[in-house]
């Protein structure tokens, strides 16, 4: 007992499981009326036996211990649900070579209208025997934190980009619900992705590290260029590498880190919450408010 007095006959919850103290039981093997705090004993009467962690609390009634105890059941019932919805490509895949999944469901965002009714089309024409691909929901911008409970929220459901790149708080929301984003800058991989999804086989493909992301709050003119002044708010820039320009959730440029300096200093890389100075080559439309990324390109064999 932590805190109180429990007394035989008191109504009592603990998780889900509700019901009255029939019995109290000390270390003597002893029935005792009641308990106080830090004495321990073994209480009778819950209508099943909690999981071990679970607070026991009493209650006014026993209308008001049988609710809380739904409420808990409910809640937990709805975590278990949003785990078991959770799948990535692989295990779509899985899946669909198992004949376990007869609809891909696929929430679809792309940087313009002709992108998304050229995809959207040829996504529907996409089907087997047993499979079909339906597009539950579909737009044009940045992929948002409500795209990302949409799949939370579906059943065997994928969340696939073009030319956009999910970014902040996107980001975020996405890796602590266990989403993943599959984002492209081709059409026909997009294509050829899923076709080979309905196949129950993933074809050898480039799939992508992303190293990090930062914030352009000013921009510089050079002679040699535009400096992007910059804020590092995930992993860490690398010069050298592969980078993509994103605005407002849409990627407007791909190309290659060529300059990275600290204040005066040309670096090799620059950490998280650290200012830097960016140049891309050959590329100087970058404005404050952009987000800079850094990836690189890994040629992978996906195999069941």
């Amino acid at each position: 007992m932590q805190n109180g007095t429990l007394y035989v006959g008191d109504n009592i919850v603990c998780g889900a499981s509700y019901g009255r103290v029939r019995a109290l039981i000390n270390d003597k093997k002893q029935q005792i009326e009641k308990i106080g705090p830090s004495e321990t004993a073994v209480v009778v009467g819950l209508n099943e036996v909690p999981p071990s962690g679970e607070v026991m609390m009493a209650m006014q009634s026993d209308k008001e211990a049988r609710e809380f105890a739904q409420k808990r059941y409910e809640y937990e019932r709805h975590k278990e649900l949003s785990r078991s919805t959770k799948s990535t490509f692989d295990d779509l895949t899985n899946m669909i070579a198992e004949g376990k999944l007869k609809t891909l469901k696929i929430v679809l965002k792309t940087d313009v209208h002709g992108s998304l009714e050229a995809i959207k089309s040829s996504l529907a024409a996409l089907r087997n025997e047993e499979v079909k691909v339906e597009v539950i929901s579909s737009g044009v911008g940045g992929i948002t934190e409500n795209d990302v409970a949409l799949v939370n929220n579906s059943q065997n459901c994928a969340l696939i980009g073009f030319n956009v790149r999910p970014t902040g708080s996107v980001k975020a929301a996405a890796k602590q619900m266990g989403i993943d984003i599959h984002t492209y800058t081709i059409i026909y991989q997009l294509i050829d992705d899923i076709t080979n999804m309905l196949t129950g086989m993933m074809s050898t493909k480039y799939t992508e590290e992303h190293s990090g992301q930062a914030d352009v709050r000013e921009v510089f003119k050079i002679p040699k260029g535009v400096v992007a002044g910059s804020v590092v708010v995930d992993g860490k820039l690398t010069r050298g590498g592969l980078v993509r320009v994103i605005r407002e959730g849409v990627v407007i440029h791909e190309g290659e880190l060529n300059s990275l300096k600290r204040f005066k200093d040309d670096v090799k890389e620059v950490g998280n919450g650290y200012e830097c100075g960016v140049v891309i080559s050959g590329y100087e439309d970058v404005q404050p408010g952009d987000v800079i990324e850094t990836f690189i390109k890994v040629e992978q064999k996906v195999s069941l």
